[in-house]
C-alpha cells in the first residue's frame, strides 16, 4: 500500500485535542480562501460542477451553467481511469495474466494477419501507459480511426514510430485495444464488468455509451458518468482499493497505477497507468484528464479528491487551460492548510 505523505502539523478530519477540548478538524480549513477559489473555477469559460471531499467528507458541491453534479457528463478521456481499473480488477480475478502479458494472446482473431511482426511485442502494461509505439489515434488521427470499419485491426495496423515500451505516444487507440482485450479474456462486454466490478461496489450507475463498428464498448473515451460518481472513484484510489469497507481493487494495482513510468510532452507531467502525476501546493497530486476539462484530482496527503467537469465539446485550448484549471486546484488545495 503506497504510504500516504502528511504534514504532521495538519489538522486531520478526525479530531484532535486542544486545550483538553476535543475539536473537529474541519474548522482548521480556511473556508473563505476555499470558496474563493471555488468561485474562481467556477469563473473559468466552460466549468459546469466541482466536488471535492475531504476524508470522505463534501465540502464543496457546485453546479454552474445550469448543471448539477448528479447530471451525466460526457468525461471524455478521463473514462482511461475506469478503464485501467477495470484491467486491475481483471488481473486480480485471472481473466488476465499480468501487465506483461501480449495484448495479441487476447485477441486472437481480431488482430490483422499482415500487422508489422512487433505488435506481438506490445503488452497490456504498454497500453496502460501509452508506449504501445504505435502512430498514434489520437489528434490528427482520430476523426480517421474512428471512421474506419475496424478500430481494433486499424490501430494495430498502424506504423511503428517508437519501440513498445519507449517513449510515450498519448493514443486512444491503446485503450481501446483493452477493452477489446477485456471483452475478449472474460467473455462479456466492457459495460458489463464495468457495472459488476465498479458499478455495484461504488453504487454508481454505468449508463451504456459508444461501441466500435464490431460492438466493442469505447475503450478510453465518451463514457458517460456523473460528477458524483467520478468522486467515488476517485475516493476508491485513495482509500487504496477499498470501498465501503470493501475490498474493490488491490492496493498494489492503485500503487502500480500511480507509478511514473513516462512522461507526456503535452502537459510534462509523468504518466503511470491511465493517471497522470504532478505536484501542486508542493505535495503529489494524481490526476486524470479528459478533452475540455474533466478532471479527477485525488491529493493523498490532503485526503482529498477533487471532480471538475466542463463543456466538452469546443476547443480545449490544450495545455493552457489545463494550466489555469491545475491552479485552480491548487488554490482549493492551499486553503486546506
Amino acid at each position: 500500500m503506497l504510504p500516504l505523505r502528511r504534514c504532521p502539523w495538519r489538522l486531520s478530519l478526525l479530531t484532535i485535542t486542544l486545550a483538553g477540548m476535543a475539536l473537529p478538524a474541519m474548522a482548521a480549513i480556511d473556508r473563505p480562501a476555499l470558496e474563493q477559489a471555488a468561485q474562481r473555477i467556477g469563473d473559468l469559460p466552460r466549468t459546469h460542477t466541482l466536488l471535492m471531499a475531504v476524508d470522505g467528507d463534501t465540502l464543496l458541491e457546485r453546479g454552474w451553467r445550469g448543471h448539477d453534479v448528479d447530471d451525466t457528463a460526457n468525461i471524455k478521456s478521463l473514462s482511461k481511469i475506469p478503464i485501467s481499473a477495470l484491467v486491475g480488477a481483471a488481473i486480480a480475478r485471472d481473466v488476465i495474466q499480468g501487465v506483461d502479458q501480449p495484448v495479441t494472446e487476447l485477441l486472437g482473431g481480431r488482430v490483422p494477419r499482415d500487422v508489422d511482426p512487433r505488435v506481438h511485442d506490445i503488452k497490456i502494461g504498454h497500453l496502460l501507459s501509452m508506449q504501445a509505439g504505435l502512430e498514434r489515434t489520437s489528434g490528427a488521427n482520430y476523426g480517421g480511426w474512428v471512421a474506419s470499419d475496424d478500430w481494433v485491426g486499424n490501430a494495430l495496423s498502424r506504423p511503428f514510430v517508437a519501440d513498445p515500451g519507449g517513449r510515450m505516444l498519448y493514443s486512444t487507440g491503446n485503450s481501446h485495444l483493452l477493452s477489446a482485450a477485456l471483452t475478449d479474456a472474460s467473455g462479456r462486454d466492457t459495460l458489463t464488468l464495468m457495472r459488476e466490478w465498479l458499478g455495484t461496489p461504488l453504487g454508481i450507475e454505468i449508463p451504456p455509451w459508444t461501441r466500435d463498428p464490431q460492438g466493442i464498448y469505447f475503450g478510453g473515451n465518451e463514457m458517460g458518468l456523473t460528477p458524483r460518481a467520478l468522486l467515488k472513484i476517485g475516493e476508491l484510489y485513495r482509500q487504496q482499493g477499498m470501498y465501503d469497507g470493501e475490498r474493490v481493487l488491490p492496493a498494489e494495482w492503485i500503487e502500480r497505477s500511480w507509478q511514473a513510468r513516462t512522461r507526456s510532452h503535452f502537459n510534462q507531467d509523468d504518466y503511470g497507468y491511465g493517471w497522470f502525476s504532478t505536484q501542486l501546493a508542493d505535495t503529489a497530486v494524481y490526476y486524470g484528464w479528459g478533452y475540455g476539462g474533466q478532471l479527477l484530482f485525488v491529493v493523498p496527503a490532503y485526503d482529498t479528491t477533487i471532480v471538475m467537469t466542463s463543456d466538452p465539446t469546443p476547443p480545449s485550448n490544450g495545455s493552457d487551460y489545463l494550466d489555469r484549471v491545475k491552479a485552480a486546484a491548487t488554490e482549493l488545495i492551499e486553503a486546506l492548510d
